[in-house]
């Protein structure tokens, strides 16, 4: 992110860009905290413990945080997002916002009851319907062949448990 010199501006206008250096600051501090709280475990081999990568993301996220906090106090403002490859005048497509947002809240609340081959096809083509794709039985048959072939890659290859549902009898 280019950040720019404004001069003539109170120290204190960016006073979001603030909140954004807090927010840094209260994350790295947290998972100090939680990276001090780690246990060692069987798992933990070599001399590293489970606590090295939290502590190091954490104090990163506090010089982060800082770093930021000094900039905007001593004047650094961020670069507006200038939409290299979009169109800044045109309106958001709320409709295929909320169809997605509705596959994936959809995909939540069946997963369970009806596992992950069935809620995952009905993710997938809920999020190619809402995005503009208009062969509705194409799209069935590939977030099906899409979702069986996730399950099984996930289940059998990788050892990952996903919820088979109504098909843990047959699957």
């Amino acid at each position: 992110m280019t950040l720019e010199r404004c001069e003539n501006t109170s120290r204190w206008k960016g006073a979001s860009e603030f909140w954004v250096a807090a927010l840094l600051l209260v994350c790295g501090c947290v998972s100090l905290w939680q990276a001090s709280t780690l246990t060692t475990n069987a798992a933990t081999q070599g001399p590293l413990g489970s606590g090295v990568m939290p502590a190091a993301v954490g104090l990163l996220l506090v010089g982060c945080g800082i770093a930021l906090a000094i900039d905007v106090y001593r004047g650094g403002r961020g670069e507006v997002e200038g939409g290299e490859d979009i169109d800044l005048d045109t309106p958001s497509d709320w409709r295929a916002f909320v169809g997605v947002a509705g596959a994936f809240l959809s995909n939540a609340v069946l997963i369970e009851p009806l596992g992950w081959p069935i809620s995952g096809a009905i993710l997938f083509w809920g999020a190619a319907t809402a995005l503009g794709n208009r062969h509705y039985a194409r799209n069935a048959v590939l977030s099906l062949a899409l979702s069986f072939v996730s399950y099984f890659l996930f289940v059998e290859l990788m050892r990952i448990h996903l919820p088979a549902g109504i098909l843990s009898g047959v699957l």
